[in-house]
C-alpha cells in the first residue's frame, strides 16, 4: 500500500522531476464536498467522535485540488505528480550524497539514542539501524515542517481522490485523534496524509502507536522514544523476523537472466550462492543459509542486484517501494558499519507516466502483464518487459525503455 507523500529528503529534489499541478487550494468548497463531510457524522459518532468536535473539525474545510491523485469532474486528468519512489530513476532515487549524509547524522543519532535503540531491539526485535534510518527518510530525523493540514488532505482524497474509501477511513480516525486530545496543531501531514516523525496515517497511528518514554501519551510527533519504538512496533506487527537481515547485495554470475527476478522465484540462500551469487560485501551472511530469498534487479541489468528475503517486504510494507526498501536498507546498513552500494547505479532513463501505462496496457494485451496499470516502472512491470524481450529475441535487460515501447507500437501496426 502506497501511504506517504514525498519524504523530506527528497523534495528538493523531486521538484525538477514533477508535472506541477494547480497551485493553490480551491477557493470554495463544492457544495457536494459540503453535503458529504455532513454524511461522515454518523460514522465519526461511532468511532466516539463528539458533535463539537466534528463541527469544529469540517467547519470551513475546504478541499485542496493541488494535491496529486485527484479526479475532478470538468477537469483534464493530469500525469500524476507522484511520490519520487516511482517517478524517478534508481539512480536519481538512491543518490550517493544523500544516502551518505543520511547515514552519517544517523550515526550521531544512533549513538545519543543508543539505550532507548537497544530497549526498543529487546522489545520488538527490530534493529535500531533500521528504525533510525526510517526517521531519516521519512522526515530527516523530524527536521522535516510537514507542509500539509491533515484533514485537508484526507478530506479531499477521500472526496475525490482516486481510492476514496481509503482516505475517508482515514479522515474518520484523523477526527478520532482530534477526539483524544491531538491538537490540531499537530495535524501536519506530507500529501499522503501521513503524520509524525515516522509518517503515520490515522488509522496505524490506533494501531501500532506507542508510548514509550512512559508519559501517559503515545507522542509520534516530539517524543524520540515514542516515534522510534512506533515505528518498530509496526514492523513487529506487520511480520519483522528478530535476526534476520533485510536483504544481500550480490554479483551475478555472467548471462543471468534478469526475469528469474521475481518474488515467486524463491530458493535458499545456499542454492542462490551455490549458483555463482556471490556477496558483493564483506557483511557477514546468517548462520541459517536454508532462509529463502528471492533476486531483485530494480534497475534491470543496469546497476545492483540483491537476494531479498522476508524482512525486505516487512520494510515495503510500511511504504509499498522497492526503491524505498532499498534507501532505507542502506542507510541503516550504513548505520550499522556498512558502506556504500557495491554495484553502481546505471544512467537509465525513466519513461513518461503515459508512456509506461501504454506499455502496461500493450504488455497486458499479450497476456504478459497482469498487475494494475499504474504507469510505475515496478517489479512486474520489468518481469513482464523482460519476458516481451525473450519472446521477440530483443536485447534482454528488463529495463522500460522506449525502444521496447517503439517496438511494441510496430508489432501492433503490423497485425
Amino acid at each position: 500500500m502506497i501511504r506517504r507523500g514525498c519524504g523530506a529528503v527528497l523534495a528538493a529534489l523531486l521538484a525538477g522531476f514533477l508535472l506541477i499541478g494547480v497551485s493553490a487550494p480551491a477557493g470554495a468548497a463544492d457544495p457536494a464536498f459540503r453535503r458529504w463531510l455532513q454524511e461522515l457524522w454518523p460514522e465519526a459518532q461511532k468511532l466516539g467522535v463528539s458533535r463539537a468536535t466534528f463541527d469544529a473539525a469540517v467547519a470551513g474545510l475546504e478541499p485542496d485540488l493541488s494535491l496529486p491523485d485527484l479526479v475532478i469532474p470538468g477537469r483534464p486528468d493530469k500525469p500524476p505528480r507522484g511520490q519520487a519512489e516511482f517517478v524517478q530513476t534508481p539512480e536519481q532515487y538512491l543518490r550517493e550524497k544523500t544516502l551518505a549524509n543520511l547515514a552519517s547524522e544517523g550515526r550521531q543519532l544512533f549513538a545519543k539514542h543508543r539505550d532507548t535503540l537497544n530497549r526498543i531491539e529487546r522489545r520488538y526485535g527490530v534493529p535500531g539501524p533500521v528504525v533510525v534510518a526510517i526517521w531519516g527518510r521519512e522526515t530527516a530525523f523530524g527536521s522535516y515542517k510537514l507542509p500539509h493540514d491533515a484533514l485537508t488532505v484526507l478530506a479531499t482524497q477521500g472526496f475525490y481522490g482516486k481510492r476514496k474509501d481509503f482516505f475517508r477511513n482515514e479522515f474518520l480516525h484523523a477526527l478520532k485523534m482530534l477526539q483524544d486530545g491531538v491538537p490540531r496543531a499537530d495535524m501536519r501531514a506530507s500529501w499522503g496524509g501521513a503524520l509524525g516523525m515516522t509518517q503515520f496515517l490515522p488509522s496505524e497511528f490506533y494501531r501500532h502507536a506507542v508510548d514509550f518514554d512512559g508519559d501517559g501519551r503515545a507522542d509520534i510527533w516530539r517524543s524520540v522514544p515514542d516515534a522510534l519504538a512506533s515505528a518498530a512496533q509496526q514492523l513487529a506487527h506487520k511480520g519483522w523476523q528478530a535476526g534476520h537481515h533485510w536483504a544481500y547485495e550480490v554479483k551475478v554470475p555472467k548471462g543471468t537472466d534478469c526475469t528469474i527476478a521475481d518474488p515467486d522465484h524463491l530458493r535458499p540462500l545456499k542454492d542462490w550462492l551455490a549458483a555463482g551469487y556471490v556477496p558483493a560485501a564483506r557483511k557477514p551472511l546468517p548462520a541459517d543459509l536454508n532462509e529463502p530469498a528471492s533476486l531483485l534487479m530494480p534497475a534491470g541489468l543496469f546497476g545492483p542486484a540483491f537476494l531479498i528475503l522476508k524482512n525486505y517486504y516487512v520494510i515495503k510494507d510500511y511504504n509499498f517501494s522497492d526503491l524505498y526498501v532499498l534507501f532505507v536498507g542502506n542507510v541503516s546498513d550504513r548505520i550499522a558499519g556498512g558502506g556504500p552500494f557495491a554495484t553502481p547505479w546505471g544512467k537509465v532513463v525513466q519513461l513518461r507516466t503515459a508512456d509506461l501505462e501504454e506499455m502496461q496496457r500493450r504488455l497486458a494485451a499479450l497476456g504478459l502483464y497482469r498487475d494494475k496499470i499504474d504507469g510505475k516502472a515496478g517489479m512486474r512491470t520489468r518481469l513482464a518487459l523482460g519476458a516481451y524481450q525473450k519472446v521477440e529475441g530483443l536485447t534482454l535487460d528488463c529495463w522500460p525503455g522506449a525502444n521496447v515501447l517503439d517496438h511494441l507500437r510496430a508489432a501492433s501496426q503490423a497485425q
